[in-house]
């Protein structure tokens, strides 16, 4: 009987420990459950979410670009494409061949389809091509029961519906390099845009736009099942440009008959940009959408340089269009008089080193006037010769020459404006007074692009005041636009006085015929221009060629050829745009650059004539 009892005992122990294990267990599994459950609900409500919802970014439609009157010059044209999800389609590989006998599909294609159906999920589709045509699109969707697994979809690419004319200045958009991510989701996308070149680039941020969202509800697998919610994003801004894209498209048309040229029209009161062309050019669309690289090969090799805004970016020197900045800097330090002659036997004399004028037989007794308007060089080297570097460089500087201009585009030049600090830092040698000399006459170190010659002869035009020029109308600030305003341009301060001499000169050039550019005169008087020529050497002549002449210029390499210049401003009665012209190897300013620079001022004129008031450009800025 003990025995049983002990027993009893040690059964009754050992279930109340067994009994006890357990509550203690099920109470810790009862804690943890509601610790789960309740404390930690909206913690775990979240993960189930962001594993059974996926957030997608939706992206927003870039903003446009226009010209002064309203005509678009960066639109975004309707993208069709067409993609396969390789789990409805079964055999790819024959829906490919199908789908070849309807659009263009290059073994090429075939190849990166196949690599992307084996690298990614089944689920998610794969672009077979795109930027195809409505007819395209057509002849798939009439075959679609024999293309299980194709479907159609609609995006947006960049167009620019004028394309060469106005490559360099709008610019084009690519994808984004791996040193544009920042971390904006937005830069991820497969096909998002950024700008790359011109307007597109100086204004990306603002032309973004935001991003709108779109949730979706996916399975396990992250095959998406519904929308669930979408918030659009925000639009990019549109920019409104100064160009006229009438009279850029003429300047191109006219700069098209040369070689290498750039031009460049500018509102002498407001400083807007009104064309700025460089030929050749390149199209911009193939850069949109993808170019060939057999057609970026061909470009990087041309010698005439269509990948270069010259406009902006190309630096020559200004030969003889320099000449009324020395006359004004001459008058600023009383050195010379408008009166004042100098005689001019054909050439000058430094030392040992003879300067010669470009008319072999000299020009006799001028003054500045003649000097200017018969582009006398024995005048130029003795007011330099008077003045030095140093006051030449400051009067330079004034009008806008050898600095960057500031210009809402990437890639500006500031050419170069020499002095003697400058030389002894860039060349650890002392500045030479022949090298004044040169300089006096546009030639040596000095360079200046075709903007800056634009500003130089707007400046001396509009009364002496610092207008600066720009290619929007409106600034950015962040990721805004904001109007630039109507503040006054600065006067430079040069008299009055000094100003009138020199339009009068720029005026005989061009109206008097012992003026350089008689023959490009216009003959409309209410459109007549004022202006200077110039030819700019871009080799040294030998002493052995001036004794025995010059070789003809078809006996000249394109590459040696000098380069022609023309600077001017009209009407002269009332000056409202400056243009300046520079055909690269082009030969003489007067023969070559002054004609086209007439026949552009001509278009300006009338295409100004034929707007109505309200669309004319902004009237002068002064303070």
């Amino acid at each position: 009987m003990n025995r049983e009892a002990d027993r009893a005992k040690i059964f009754t122990r050992r279930a109340a420990l067994l009994l006890g294990g357990q509550t203690v267990a099920f109470g810790v599994l009862g804690a943890r459950l509601y610790y789960l459950q309740v404390v930690e609900s909206e913690k775990y409500k979240v993960l189930a979410d962001e594993n059974r919802i996926s957030l997608r970014i939706i992206a927003p439609v870039r903003g446009k670009i226009v010209d002064r009157h309203g005509e678009p010059l960066a639109l975004n044209r309707v993208n069709y494409r067409i993609v396969l999800v390789p789990e409805q389609t079964g055999d790819v590989a024959a829906t490919l061949t199908v789908l070849a006998n309807l659009i263009p599909v290059t073994e090429l294609d075939r190849r990166r389809i196949l690599r992307e159906v084996a690298r990614k999920r089944r689920f998610v589709p794969v672009v077979v091509k795109d930027n195809l045509s409505w007819e395209d699109v057509g002849r798939v969707a009439v075959n679609t029961q024999d293309l299980p697994g194709v479907q159609f979809e609609a995006g947006f690419t960049r167009e620019y519906p004028k394309g060469i004319d106005l490559a360099h200045l709008v610019g084009y958009v690519a994808p984004p390099a791996e040193s544009d991510l920042t971390g904006d989701p937005l830069l991820e996308l497969p096909d998002f845009r950024i700008g790359r070149n011109g307007i597109e680039r100086v204004y990306d941020l603002a032309m973004r736009g935001r991003s709108g969202t779109s949730q979706l509800e996916v399975n396990a697998l992250g095959r998406p099942i519904r929308e669930l919610s979408r918030a659009e994003g925000e639009a990019g801004q549109d920019v409104a440009m100064t160009i006229d894209a009438g009279l850029q498209a003429y300047c191109m048309q006219r700069l098209s008959r040369e070689e290498s040229a750039a031009a460049v029209v500018l509102d002498v009161q407001s400083g807007d940009i009104l064309a700025a062309a460089s030929w050749p050019s390149f199209d911009p669309n193939e850069f949109s959408t993808g170019i060939p690289p057999g057609v970026w090969r061909q470009l990087l090799a041309d010698a005439r340089g269509p990948l270069t805004n010259k406009a902006v970016a190309g630096q020559y020197a200004p030969g003889s269009t320099f000449k009324m900045v020395v006359a004004l800097a001459g008058l600023e330090a009383g050195v010379i008089t408008p009166d004042q002659r100098v005689s001019c036997p054909g050439h000058m004399d430094l030392g040992d080193n003879r300067f010669h004028c470009w008319k072999k037989g000299g020009h006799g007794g001028v003054d500045m006037v003649e000097g200017i308007k018969q582009s006398c060089d024995v005048y130029f080297y003795e007011v330099a010769r008077r003045l030095g570097i140093d006051r030449i460089a400051a009067m330079a500087k004034k009008l806008g020459l050898g600095y960057v201009l500031g210009v809402d585009l990437p890639g500006e030049r500031g050419g170069l404006i020499p002095t003697r600090a400058w030389k002894m830092g860039a060349q650890g040698k002392a500045w030479a007074q022949g090298e004044t000399l040169v300089a006096g006459i546009g030639q040596g170190f000095v360079l200046a692009t075709p903007l800056q010659l634009a500003v130089m002869t707007a400046r001396i035009a509009n009364g002496g005041y610092a207008v600066e020029p720009h290619l929007a109308r409106d600034r950015i600030e962040g990721r805004a636009l904001v109007p630039r305003g109507a503040g006054g341009f600065p006067s430079l301060g040069i008299p009055a006085s000094h100003l009138a001499v020199i339009q009068k000169a720029m005026a005989g050039v061009v109206n008097d015929p012992r003026g350089t550019a008689f023959r490009a005169r216009i003959l409309e008087p209410a459109m007549a221009m004022g202006g200077k020529t110039g030819t700019s050497q871009v080799r040294r002549i030998s002493a052995q060629e001036r004794l025995t002449g010059v070789r003809k210029a078809h006996e000249v390499p394109w590459k040696e050829r000098d380069h022609a210049l023309f600077v001017g401003y009209g009407p002269t009665a009332n000056p409202r745009y400056s243009c300046a012209v520079i055909v690269e190897h082009g030969g003489g300013g007067s023969a070559i650059a002054a004609p086209i620079a007439r026949d552009i001022l001509v278009e300006a004129q009338k295409r100004e004539a034929d707007r109505p008031t309200a669309g004319r450009p902004g009237a002068r800025r002064q303070s």
